[in-house]
C-alpha cells in the first residue's frame, strides 16, 4: 500500500530516514505491503522540492553528496523557490509529516507550530524533536486524537531504542510506578571516560567533541537540559504528569571532580547523570542529578556512549532496556517504526506501536 510521506527537515535524522526508506525499500513492501513515496521535502538550510509523483531518493543523494542543493533536484540552474514548511503542508497532499528539525527546549518552536498545522490538515506527524513533545504533548496528542491521527514520538527519548511502543505494547496491563535512566551519551561517555581512563573532565569533554558525542557549546548535554527535556516527555507520556522543564530539578556533571568519582569507584560504586521520574501519591516528582549507583544497579554496567532505562512496573517489576540514544540510522529506525504503526492503521499488518493512538 503506498504511504506519501513528507519531511520538515533533511538534516542527519531525515537523511537517515531517507536511507532506510531507500535500502529496505523491497523488505518493507514484503514485510508490511509499505510501499512509501516521499513527495516533498523543506529544509532551511538545502532548499525544498514538491514532487507528487515521488522523489527519485537515489538522485536526491547524488545531488546533496556532491554538494548541491535540495531545490537543484530538477537540474542544475533550475533551483525551485524555497517552499515554506506550512505551505508544503499546504501543497503536498501527504498522509504523514515527519517533521525532523532542530530542538528548541524554550519554546518548541517553530516546530509546534508546523506539527499543529499538518495536524488540523488531516495528516499524521511523527517527530523526533523534543521540544514539542516535551512542552506540548497534552495538546498535541489531544488535537491528533481529535481529527482521528496518530502524533508519533518514538525518536524523542531513546532514538531508535524503543520506550513507548515497549511500554504500550511490551508493558501493557503494567502500572509504570517510575523511570530511571541514563538518558544523555555525551555524560555517560564523559563519566566513562573519567573513571575508567582516570581523565580529567575537560580532556574527557574534549574527546566526547573529537568523536562527535558533543557540541561545540556541550551546555545542553553537560548542564542536563537535554536529560531535562526527556524526563519530562517520560513523566507526561507514561506517568500521566503535566509538568514542565521548570518543575524539574537539574544538576549536571560539570561539578564532579575526578577524586570523587575515583572515591565512588572504591567504594563499590559509580557516577552517572541519572533522569528520574517516580510517583509520590497524587504527584509525579522528577530530577536529572548525578547518582552514585552500587554496581549491582543495571544502570551502573552502561559505559561509553550508550543509553538505558529502567521501568518499574506493578506486575514484572523492574525492567532495564540499554541501546543507542542518537545516531543516523538509529533515529531514523525509530521514525519508520512510527510510520509502520500509522501505516498498519490501514493494512492491519502492526508491528508495533509508538504513538498517542
Amino acid at each position: 500500500m503506498e504511504i506519501k510521506i513528507a519531511l520538515i527537515g533533511c538534516g542527519t535524522v531525515g537523511r537517515g530516514l531517507l536511507e532506510i526508506l531507500e535500502t529496505k525499500r523491497g523488505q518493507l513492501k514484503s514485510a508490511f505491503d509499505f510501499d512509501p513515496k516521499v513527495v516533498a521535502i523543506s529544509d532551511l538550510k538545502k532548499g525544498s522540492i514538491l514532487v507528487p509523483d515521488g522523489i527519485e531518493l537515489d538522485k536526491l543523494f547524488a545531488l546533496l553528496d556532491g554538494g548541491g542543493r535540495i531545490d537543484q533536484y530538477y537540474g542544475e540552474g533550475n533551483t525551485a523557490e524555497l517552499l515554506n514548511p506550512l505551505d508544503m503542508i499546504e501543497q503536498c497532499d501527504a498522509d504523514i509529516i515527519a517533521e525532523l528539525t532542530y530542538t528548541d527546549i524554550q519554546t518548541g518552536e517553530p516546530a509546534t507550530g508546523y506539527i499543529k498545522k499538518a495536524l488540523r490538515s488531516g495528516m499524521h506527524v511523527v517527530t523526533s524533536n523534543k521540544g514539542p513533545a516535551a512542552l506540548h504533548y497534552k495538546e498535541l496528542s489531544g488535537l491528533a486524537k481529535k481529527n482521528g491521527l496518530v502524533f508519533g514520538i518514538e525518536g524523542t527519548v531513546m532514538s531508535g531504542t524503543p520506550v513507548f511502543s515497549l511500554a504500550a505494547a511490551g508493558l501493557a496491563g503494567n502500572e509504570i510506578r517510575e523511570v530511571k535512566g541514563i538518558l544523555n551519551g555525551t555524560t555517560n561517555f564523559i563519566l566513562t571516560k573519567m573513571e575508567q581512563d582516570n581523565m580529567a573532565y575537560a580532556d574527557a569533554l574534549k574527546l566526547a567533541q573529537q568523536l562527535g558525542y558533543a557540541e561545540a557549546d556541550p551546555t545542553a548535554d553537560v548542564e542536563g537540559f537535554d536529560a531535562l527535556a526527556k524526563i519530562v516527555i517520560l513523566s507526561n507520556v507514561l506517568l500521566g504528569a503535566e509538568i514542565t522543564p521548570a518543575d524539574v530539578k537539574r544538576q549536571g556533571i560539570t561539578a564532579l571532580t575526578g577524586e570523587q568519582i575515583q572515591a565512588a569507584k572504591a567504594q563499590g560504586f559509580r557516577y552517572k547523570l541519572i533522569a528520574q521520574a517516580q510517583r509520590k501519591g497524587p504527584k509525579v516528582v522528577a530530577s536529572v542529578v548525578p547518582q552514585k549507583l552500587p554496581l549491582a544497579d543495571p544502570l551502573a554496567g552502561v559505559m561509553g556512549a550508550q543509553n538505558a532505562l529502567t521501568f518499574d512496573t506493578d506486575l514484572l517489576g523492574k525492567v532495564t532496556i540499554q541501546g543507542p540514544g542518537a545516531g543516523k540510522l538509529e533515529t531514523g529506525c525509530a521514525i519508520l517504526a512510527d510510520i509502520l504503526s500509522i501505516h498498519s492503521r490501514f493494512t492491519g499488518r502492526r508491528p508495533g506501536s509508538a504513538s498517542n493512538a
